[in-house]
């Protein structure tokens, strides 16, 4: 088993391109060539967790939290990061991480999250725009299965759970063909010709575009390829941040803030008034999600859970809904076991290891 492999394997599960522009996931530290003995699945790199790795025989450390998130100008060991890494390098241990990509998918940390509050009829709560885009190609009949064939196969018309989905017309096209070309439908410097040609639309996401425009090239008879790939606004219902669902029965709201704490095994619950209603509908985000309380609101949930709000941040519930704020580790702690689903699916046998240290950096006395 190479590097390559699993980071391919989780790659297909969260593609890259769907990170946020500050973060830094991908290898940070090692070659996408070694053979790998055993995979150690992390949360947080910490120097525990290298010895961790060290004493399990696993030479890659996967984690969500990226080690490096701004680039290093030395490596002196002056911190914990540069310690980290020199030590790595030192024994031959691959760092991966997958971060934000990994929060904004729908199977992701939030309905990893949504899975340990048995949530159900959960979406997305704020869904990512400028992910998609419209592909328009035009084919002559006869070619025009085969064409479209390849352009799934490439991952064009996949809308989440529906997969080949296509809108096709039938029309006539024209052309002239110049001195010095090769036309498949008449002569160079001919005269003007026509075709019976369907017109292909589909639609293309982000992750897929290099591949479905390599697959329509590679697979279309016409010298010059007549195409259009339209960046689509729409909301992508199936990436984004956050997520809400309902619970599958009404709780107090005591009783729900116990069950809890008592699912996502926190010491520590910060919360604003409570507004002396039922918990129905409830709205989550792995991480630090203040950013996104004004989604919560008008969809409408009775409470918001998530980690890092700030002080004043507090106030802007307005008694609108309850912002329970768990804790930034509290809330993320799960994501190993995403990792472990993904790798055992596609590599049973290998040892994929799920690390026993708790790096949470936030301790409390109680």
């Amino acid at each position: 088993m190479l590097v390559k492999d699993i980071i391919s394997a989780i790659e297909a599960f969260a593609p890259p391109v769907y990170q946020e522009s500050y973060d830094n996931c991908g290898i940070q530290v090692g070659n996408t060539g070694d053979e790998v003995k055993g995979v150690l699945l992390t949360l947080d790199v910490t120097e525990e967790v290298l010895d961790e790795a060290m004493q399990r025989n696993c030479n890659m450390i996967v984690a969500h939290h990226p080690l490096i998130f701004s680039g290093l100008k030395r490596i002196s060991g002056r911190n914990y990061v540069e310690r980290i890494v020199h030590k790595a390098i030192k024994n031959d241990i691959v760092i991966y991480a997958a971060h934000t990509n990994m929060d904004n998918m729908l199977e992701g940390v939030n309905a990893k999250i949504a899975e340990k509050l048995g949530l159900v009829s959960t979406s997305i709560l704020s869904a990512k725009t400028n992910t998609l885009s419209k592909l328009y190609t035009y084919a002559p009949m006869d070619v025009a299965d085969k064409l479209r064939d390849a352009l799934f196969a490439a991952g064009a018309g996949h809308i989440h759970q529906y997969r080949e989905c296509s809108f096709n017309t039938r029309g006539t096209g024209t052309f002239r063909p110049a001195e010095g070309t090769n036309p498949s439908i008449g002569e160079a410097g001919g005269a003007r010709e026509q075709v019976e040609e369907i017109k292909i639309e589909v639609i293309v996401e982000k992750h897929a575009e290099t591949r479905v425009l390599n697959a329509l090239r590679e697979n279309h008879t016409y010298e010059e390829v007549a195409y259009e790939l339209i960046p689509l606004p729409n909301p992508n219902q199936h990436i984004g941040s956050g997520m809400v669902g309902s619970l599958a029965s009404p709780m107090t709201e005591t009783d729900f803030l116990g069950y809890l704490q008592k699912q996502m095994k926190t010491d520590c619950i910060r919360h604003t008034a409570l507004r002396n209603k039922p918990i129905e509908k409830v709205a989550i985000c792995g991480g630090s999600g203040s950013f996104f309380l004004k989604d919560a609101i008008n969809t409408g949930a009775d409470i918001f859970i998530t980690g890092d709000f700030k002080y004043h941040q507090f106030f802007d519930a307005e008694g609108k809904i309850i912002i329970a704020d768990i804790g930034h580790y509290e809330s993320e702690q799960f994501t190993p076991e995403i990792f472990q689903a993904i790798l055992k699916k596609k590599m049973p046998t290998f040892a994929i290891l799920l690390s026993n240290i708790n790096t949470n950096p936030v301790k409390y006395y109680y």
